[in-house]
């Protein structure tokens, strides 16, 4: 089966004022489709890094990011850009929507900036909002929804482009316990469904232990727990 996501020796130091931190120091880690896996790290052990480096936010030091068999490392930054839109999902701590348009806008939007047109848009929108169950909110603002719905349309807006690789970093962080298994079961839900390969970082050893697998990141290398 090919590998979604493939991080190969990956390297990561960053330098502040003749200082250099080693955050990742030769990390590999490989997932298919339909797997979900847990990344349980201490707070500044590097993993919102290491996500960042599978989403192509930012470039490693060393090392090959290869995301469906194409290396991002040999690619510019319109084509990396053109990666993440259409193959990569990204669900943050915080449900970053936008507080001017609704729940379905929201997830419209860059499925639009893809170049799909607004009515198809629209109809994949809702039809994620229904797997969510959040589909008589389709037409309501942010600031008219609970947490745990911002953040279930966080997850649809992540998934709106049909991705290949979802990454999560604390997705249910910033809520509470009851609203955040709540919101972390709908997630496995609709992954599943999709059959996306997902990466998630949590603090949770229950959420991880939900998961497909574990993995730890400890001195700048990863390990399955």
């Amino acid at each position: 089966m090919n590998d979604i996501l493939r991080l190969s020796n990956i390297t990561r130091t960053y330098k502040s004022e003749g200082e250099s931190l080693t955050v990742l120091n030769g990390a590999n880690v490989s997932l298919t489709r339909g797997e979900i896996v847990a990344l349980v790290a201490p707070s500044g052990s590097g993993k919102s890094t290491l996500l960042h480096l599978a989403g192509l936010l930012e470039k490693p030091d060393g090392g090959a990011v290869i995301i469906n068999g194409t290396d991002a490392g040999t690619q510019d930054d319109t084509q990396r850009t053109a990666i993440r839109l259409n193959t990569i999902g990204i669900v943050y701590q915080f449900h970053h929507l936008l507080p001017e348009f609704t729940a379905l806008e929201n997830i419209s939007i860059p499925q639009m900036v893809a170049g799909k047109p607004e009515r198809e848009a629209n109809k994949r929108s809702l039809e994620l909002l229904t797997k969510l169950g959040l589909a008589a909110r389709a037409g309501h603002l942010p600031g008219k929804l609970s947490g745990g719905e911002q953040q279930r349309v966080a997850i649809a807006r992540a998934l709106a482009n049909k991705p290949s690789l979802l990454l999560a970093d604390e997705p249910t962080g910033n809520l509470d316990v009851a609203t955040a298994d709540i919101v972390f079961s709908e997630l496995i839900r609709i992954v599943r469904d999709e059959n996306v390969a997902a990466l998630i970082a949590t603090h949770n050893p229950d959420l991880a232990r939900r998961m497909d697998r574990k993995i730890t990141l400890r001195d700048g290398k990863l390990f399955s727990s």
